[in-house]
Formats: structure tokens, C-alpha cells, sequence
């Protein structure tokens, strides 16, 4: 990935990209995770072995290789499931974290997804997400999907009753957020 989308289309660091979910996802302990579309798997590697961890993807190949990283790493419970971030096939208030790693703007509609996370999360249940942003690409920058800008963003997620904070981080395009649900 170093050689493709961060340095071209990101302008950013994949090494740093990691730094900051190691800093922000090590400490979290006991807590169930949801990861959605969870590609690969990069979490496995800085999450505690102590959380119970849900993988979801559309991608049953990418599901594959997630669920032999958590394996590899004995991951004391992970499941994996072939899954739509806009149909999640879970419980009302399942979850106390969701993770959301460079493909929010993958999601056919962020409005669903949103009402999704706020069915799926517990109240004050915290939605972690990084992301291209608009005002943070270079000109000329094409990325597939549905790129928002900072405040487009912010505007969803409050009109939906979640809080919404942003990480200092400075990595290219890269917005690094926290959505608190407010039940």
C-alpha cells in the first residue's frame, strides 16, 4: 500500500497511518468491536487480545485472510461475517466500539450506515474512523467513492445524535474522528 494510494492519492504516510491507530487502539481492553469493512484485517495487530472482535466485509477473499491474522495473533474471540455496513445482521445495542479504516467512502449511503452504527452501538458507545476528506486532498486527487469534506461529515453524524471530535493528526488527505452515540 506505501507504494500506491498513500504516497500518490493520500499524500500521506502509511507508517504513520499505523503509528496512529497503535496509539489510539492499544490501551482498549474488554470492550465489544465491531470492525466494518474491515478489508485485511489491520487492526488485529493493535487491538488487545482481551476485546471480543466482530470483522465484517463485503469481500468474502478479504474476510479470509482477516480472520487468519486474528488466528495468527490468538485473538481470544473474533468472528467474521460477509456483510453490507448499510444492513448490519446485529442486535440493538451490541457494540461499545466501531472501527471504520479507510473506507467510509466506500458506503452506497452514509445516512443509513449512520442510523446502522446508532442501532448497533451502546449509548455512549464511541465509532472510530479515518478517511479521505475534500479539503484535505491535493488538487487534481481522484478517489473513488463518496469523499465528504470535514464539516459534511460533521454535519451527519450530529444530525444524528452523535457527538463528534477530531484527532490533531496531519497525515495527507487523512481525517482520523471519534462519533460518540448519544442515545
Amino acid at each position: 500500500m506505501e507504494k500506491s494510494i498513500f504516497p500518490k492519492k493520500f499524500t500521506g504516510s502509511i507508517s504513520k497511518h499505523f503509528e496512529i491507530l497503535k496509539n489510539e487502539l492499544q490501551y482498549i481492553q474488554n470492550k465489544n468491536i465491531v470492525e466494518i469493512a474491515t478489508g485485511i484485517g489491520d487492526s488485529a495487530q493493535y487491538l488487545n487480545i482481551n476485546n471480543r472482535y466482530i470483522g465484517i466485509d463485503i469481500s468474502p477473499g478479504l474476510l479470509k485472510i482477516d480472520s487468519k491474522r486474528f488466528e495468527t495473533i490468538r485473538f481470544k474471540e473474533a468472528e467474521f461475517y460477509i456483510a453490507d455496513a448499510c444492513d448490519l445482521p446485529f442486535e440493538e445495542n451490541q457494540f461499545d466500539l466501531a472501527l471504520c479504516n479507510l473506507s467510509l467512502n466506500f458506503f452506497s449511503n452514509i445516512e443509513i450506515f449512520i442510523a446502522e452504527l446508532k442501532r448497533t452501538l451502546t449509548p455512549n458507545g464511541v465509532f472510530y474512523c479515518s478517511i479521505p476528506v475534500k479539503n484535505r486532498l491535493k488538487k487534481g486527487t481522484k478517489i473513488r467513492g463518496n469523499i465528504y469534506f470535514e464539516d459534511e461529515l460533521k454535519s451527519f453524524f450530529i444530525s444524528n445524535k452523535f457527538g463528534f471530535s477530531v484527532f490533531g493528526y496531519q497525515n495527507g488527505a487523512l481525517l482520523y474522528f471519534t462519533a460518540i452515540c448519544q442515545k
